[in-house]
């Protein structure tokens, strides 16, 4: 029998912790978690979020016979007052045996759908998940593709900031390297796993400007990474190589773009607000040099615009 490579899941919560002023971790359970696939890392997911009064259209989600988009399709086409809000996030952890999945959760107040949601949940509500089947023969939803690099950038925003745990703590030992995460506070720093030779920086707003403290940040990293690369004459012929990338194929208007897989030792994976990442992904390739083909930038969401679902 094959399976699709997402379906959708009915969960309950099971546990709400709270991780920091503005983090909420929320543990969802269903029966049917067992199947849910376990590649971590940044896992996307879509969460369909229940009405206020914990109600969530039918659309054909649960029908076995029934593909994604088409559902999927009937979804869209319903009137505003029927269309539950479906939103994007990533999988912090997966527990099969347990038949569980953690989500993170940034409280931002209750305008947005999710982070409403999130914020009045309780033990018990429901929610549906559409996530990857462990049992289906291709899958897809991962960004982080190193290949075989072992020197990382890592960089993004709250919105991120799930993923970014989840990969910096699956890192082997051998790789070295920068994680900068921007956060609404210094009190929403969490606490990491991850190997010796990798430096992680949390960066609270506490005011400031969104993406202000990433961009300068990473341009200071980049200013480290020039002044050891000019100290170090076996480093030149990296960088020359990585000169060779044409500038001239750059799009500004892309807002998410991921290689298949690094080209070099080098590798840099960017997600966040949109405007932030694509100008930071920008200074990468064009100021730096770094071939594009080891930079993987996403665009989770843009300022001033709700998810489109």
């Amino acid at each position: 029998m094959s399976h699709p490579a997402y379906r959708t899941y009915s969960t309950t919560v099971a546990r709400i912790s709270a991780l920091s002023p503005n983090f909420t971790r929320i543990t969802l359970r269903g029966d049917d978690l067992e199947h849910f696939a376990t590649d971590g890392l940044d896992q996307r997911i879509k969460l369909i979020i229940p009405f206020a009064d914990g109600t969530i259209t039918d659309v054909g989600q649960f029908d076995p016979s029934e593909e994604m988009y088409g559902w999927y399709r009937r979804w869209r086409e319903l009137p505003d007052e029927q269309r539950n809000p479906i939103r994007t996030y990533t999988v912090r952890a997966v527990r099969p045996a347990a038949r569980e999945i953690d989500v993170d959760f940034v409280l931002h107040g209750t305008e947005g759908p999710a982070s409403a949601w999130a914020t009045g949940a309780q033990v018990g509500d429901p929610l549906f998940v559409v996530g990857p089947d462990a049992r289906a023969e291709e899958r897809g939803g991962l960004e982080w593709k190193p290949g075989d690099a072992g020197t990382v950038l890592i960089a993004g925003d709250e919105t991120a900031a799930p993923a970014i745990c989840a990969i910096v703590e699956s890192l082997p030992t051998h790789v070295s390297g920068e994680v900068f995460i921007e956060v609404p506070s210094t009190d929403d720093a969490l606490a990491l796993d991850c190997p010796d030779s990798v430096q992680v920086t949390w960066l609270g707003r506490d005011g400031a400007p969104h993406g202000e403290r990433l961009t300068s940040a990473v341009h200071a990293w980049g200013t480290r990474r020039a002044s050891a690369a000019s100290a170090s004459p076996a480093s030149v012929p990296e960088r020359a190589k990585r000169d060779e990338g044409p500038a001239s194929e750059e799009n500004d208007d892309i807002l998410w773009e991921v290689p298949e897989a690094a080209s070099g030792t080098e590798y840099a994976w960017l997600a966040g607000e949109a405007g932030t990442i694509t100008s930071l992904r920008r200074h990468l390739v064009r100021d730096l040099s770094i071939d594009r083909r080891s930079v993987a930038f996403m665009g989770y969401w843009r300022t001033g615009r709700a998810e489109a679902s």
